[in-house]
């Protein structure tokens, strides 16, 4: 089994495939084994990369507190133990908020982000209640068996799957799964994410109506985004609209780095003409594909 020993823990991860690298990132108390689908398709072109956090499934157990900041080091560390200069981050769910500080963090090394029904804040009542809810549940031991039960079936689309979240939720430690069910309700970047120049693709699913908030906040702060929205699905796309999401990933993935191209190649001619006959333009190659503030 691959591990790296690396920022003074033990992280389990996996990669697979090759081309530009996607590395993918979990809530509390899930594993990279929600990532199994994107794992399987993806993998045909892009070198899928997933690990557990610290303290969840296999990866070792945090002494020190976990804040995303960690994750965020964690992952840039093992990115660079694997020899990987950049890559696209992808998060699900509060995944999604560790995505957002690794762009806002390291924006030389996360040159894009895919957020899956993700968000920057947990602001309304009912949010903020369910993250309360786990955090009392993790802080007890035999509760936090019907967490992970609640946890693994509501992200399931089989059978199969429920047995291989369950099974690897248990290797988990419940103290670390507890601090970071904490730090997911009190973090916060809705400011800074007018920060992040990179494109962010938005994956949502129609019927998620707790993340309609979400969803329009992200939306409206950053500078370059897409949104892709499911209508006939809810909160958990990775593992229940796994087809969809893995499409509009290859699609996404694909423009962007054509409009990346093609803006270098303009950025050269620029260069080559004198300055004094250069006219500026809008940026209407990128409002086809982003939605621009």
């Amino acid at each position: 089994m691959p591990y790296a020993n690396i920022n003074d823990t033990e992280l389990y991860y996996e990669t697979q495939g090759a081309g530009i690298p996607i590395v993918f990132l979990h809530p509390p108390l899930l594993t990279s084994a929600n990532f199994r689908y994107q794992q399987a398709q993806l993998s045909t072109e892009y070198q899928v990369i997933t690990f557990d956090i610290r303290g969840h499934g296999r990866s070792r157990p945090s002494d020190v507190p976990i804040t995303y900041k960690l994750i965020v080091e964690d992952m840039r560390q093992l990115l660079n133990y694997l020899k990987i200069d950049s890559a696209f981050v992808a998060g699900y769910s509060t995944g999604g908020s560790i995505a957002l500080e690794a762009m806002l963090t390291y924006p030389g090394i996360f040159i894009g982000g895919i957020l899956i029904s993700a968000m920057s804040e947990a602001s309304d009542f009912v949010l903020r209640n369910r993250i309360r809810i786990a955090i009392g549940l993790s802080s007890w031991k035999p509760a936090v068996r019907l967490l992970r039960l609640g946890i693994a079936w509501g992200n399931s689309d089989s059978s199969s799957t429920f047995r291989n979240l369950l099974e690897d939720s248990k290797r988990g430690h419940e103290r670390n799964i507890h601090e970071l069910y904490k730090y997911s309700l009190k973090y916060n970047c809705t400011e800074r994410l007018s920060d992040i120049n990179a494109p962010v693709l938005l994956l949502f699913g129609e019927k998620d109506r707790g993340f309609k908030r979400y969803r329009k906040i992200l939306q409206q702060n950053l500078r370059r985004s897409k949104l892709v929205l499911l209508k006939a699905e809810k909160h958990q796309l990775p593992t229940k609209a796994a087809d969809e999401i893995n499409e509009a990933i290859r699609q996404w993935i694909v423009q962007t780095v054509e409009n990346n191209q093609t803006k270098q190649t303009d950025d050269e001619m620029e260069k080559s003409i004198p300055e004094a006959f250069i006219v500026e333009q809008g940026a209407t190659g990128e409002q086809s594909q982003y939605q621009e503030r």
